[in-house]
């Protein structure tokens, strides 16, 4: 409700207008102090109520006004709540959250005036990196994790090649030739590009020779582009950002991206798999009192830079959807217009620093950021070009789904140090992470790369722990009566006709040998317990072929609207 939206309105009329919309009664987020008519009020506090936080949000301005002390200063205050947070440090500066501020004179004088009651700090951080490219805990992914869809609007392909990579997928896991990184996808299409897999490519259907080698120099192509990096095992679970610390403040997922703008296809990859993950794997939430994670995309142009149609629709039903988990997304950007139109629309909290108007196309930018606000009290284009470093005007969503009255806002400051930890803190505390026993070493296990070139793999360690060993069947059981089994188990679980031909043709053997029997994966729910009833009755090799199939049906019900499919877990 605003009282002061008139020419004429007194400065206690605005006062009035603000401390309104911004007196809230759950938890908040306390951002600082209103700056009306030229003077600060630390009795009109700005505040985001913490349950809004999962409506997204925007954090905008020119180089140099302050963005990433304003979420350095967010982030704190969420870790605080218990709310777990993944930031992307591009600069590095986000690192000194893991070390306390020193209070000067002339910051303890301006808390004061913003009534913020300021005490040094640190915060619980986990350091990682992409591919191990940095200092923290290594973060990589399988090529079975992306799944076809998610690849093929990462290498923008056509309808007619991401269906042909579908096939390929299908083929792979048909045979059992894992995809872990880039040279067993690699290895599969050259595979079926071969004169020796000439007879598989033509069962395939619908995919041409050409159409593979396509895809095959787009592959090359994310390789020079650094990519070999990310994929790989032990992948990394996107459950460890959800974690809280022993005291019970979230822990600050720090990614180290010290080669993103050389790369960045490397780090669009890796936010598009991160998110559809996480949205695959999290339950639908509703209504939270706060969130149960909140990302910080700094230097958020980065991400749509020349990025395909295809991926800009990607990113935008991730946007939509994900706030239903309880998941909030937060861009980082230096103007609005560095975000498309359709995902800045679903961005309800904005805090915008200072703009520049040099240029031409500077000015145009500055209306536009205007006519994106409330009416407001403010004359927006001389507030915006004339605020100062570490102010900025804010308007959030209220508890009711309603904006807040715009605020020119003099913002709080945060209680760790602004700008990098000492190489030593980070080291030690990469060093100190449970996560480094589990993604610390990179292992190759047995893969598609590896069948096709009949090479067995390089020991890693033990295996995980699983069911014992599978052992060749005894029971007399007829390939026939295998197939037939595994169709009427298909129906049964799928609920339609089966996939599988009652020919044996349809079943092609793995194009390479099958590796020595190793100790097989535990299987979970219902695939676990059709493994054990079938195999008393019919032997182990159905046993056995129960598991694969299990394995199957599991990815292929898994894979969701983004293109991925279920993790291989540790």
């Amino acid at each position: 409700m605003r009282m002061a939206n008139e020419p004429n309105a007194t400065t206690a009329e605005k006062l009035a207008t603000i401390q309104q919309g911004y007196t809230l009664e759950g938890a908040t987020i306390e951002l600082g102090a209103a700056i009306v008519d030229g003077e600060i009020h630390k009795e009109a506090q700005v505040r985001l109520p913490l349950a809004m936080m999962n409506r997204h949000g925007l954090v905008a301005g020119a180089t140099g006004t302050g963005k990433t002390v304003t979420l350095h200063m967010i982030a704190e205050q969420l870790s605080t709540a218990g709310v777990p947070v993944f930031l992307a440090d591009i600069k590095g500066d986000l690192s000194g959250l893991a070390t306390p501020a020193t209070g000067s004179e002339k910051l303890l004088a301006r808390t004061e005036a913003l009534g913020q009651q300021w005490q040094a700090k640190n915060f619980p951080v986990e350091f990682l990196s992409l591919g191990g490219d940095g200092h923290g805990i290594p973060v990589r992914a399988t090529i079975t994790s992306f799944g076809p869809i998610l690849l093929s609007r990462i290498m923008d392909l056509n309808d007619t090649q991401e269906s042909s990579l579908q096939l390929i997928f299908h083929f792979a896991d048909k045979n059992n030739l894992e995809l872990i990184d880039l040279k067993d996808l690699r290895a599969v299409i050259q595979f079926l590009t071969s004169d020796e897999g000439k007879a598989e490519l033509e069962k395939l259907g619908g995919l041409s020779k050409a159409t593979a080698g396509v895809i095959l120099r787009e592959l090359v192509t994310l390789e020079a582009q650094g990519m070999e990096k990310f994929f790989g095992e032990p992948e990394f679970d996107t459950a460890e950002l959800l974690r809280t610390a022993p005291d019970g403040r979230g822990v600050i997922s720090c990614l180290e991206l010290p080669t993103l703008q050389t790369k960045p296809l490397l780090f669009s990859t890796f936010l598009m798999w991160l998110l559809a993950d996480l949205f695959e794997d999290l339950p639908e939430a509703g209504d939270l009192d706060k969130p149960k994670l909140v990302f910080f995309l700094d230097e958020a142009h980065l991400l749509f830079n020349g990025a395909s149609k295809a991926f800009l629709e990607a990113i935008t039903t991730t946007v939509r959807l994900i706030r239903s988990k309880g998941v909030g997304i937060f861009f980082v950007t230096q103007t609005p217009k560095d975000v498309p139109a359709d995902v800045l629309g679903q961005l309800a909290n904005r805090i915008q620093h200072a703009l520049r108007a040099f240029t031409p196309e500077d000015a145009k930018a500055l209306k536009a950021t205007v006519s994106t606000f409330p009416v407001s009290d403010y004359d927006l284009e001389k507030t915006l070009t004339s605020a100062g470093i570490g102010e900025a005007v804010i308007t959030v969503m209220n508890e009711k789904g309603a904006p807040t009255p715009v605020a020119l806002t003099r913002l709080r400051a945060p209680e760790s140090v602004m700008g990098p930890s000492t190489d030593e803190l980070v080291t030690s505390t990469v060093a100190a992470s449970s996560l480094l026993v589990k993604y610390g070493t990179a292992v190759d296990n047995l893969s598609a790369y590896e069948k096709l070139n009949g090479n067995t793999a390089v020991p890693t360690g033990d295996a995980a722990p699983g069911l014992p060993p599978v052992p060749a069947s005894s029971s007399g059981a007829s390939q026939a009566d295998i197939d037939a089994e595994a169709r009427r188990i298909e129906e049964e679980i799928l609920g339609r006709p089966s996939s599988r031909s009652s020919t044996p043709e349809s079943y092609p053997a793995p194009p390479a040998p099958a590796p020595a029997p190793q100790q097989a994966p535990q299987q979970d729910g219902m695939f676990g317990d059709i493994a054990g009833a079938l195999g008393g009755a019919l032997g182990g090799g159905l046993k056995s072929m129960v598991r694969s199939m299990g394995t199957q049906l599991g990815r292929d019900l898994m894979r969701g609207v983004f293109g991925t499919s279920s993790r291989r877990r540790r």
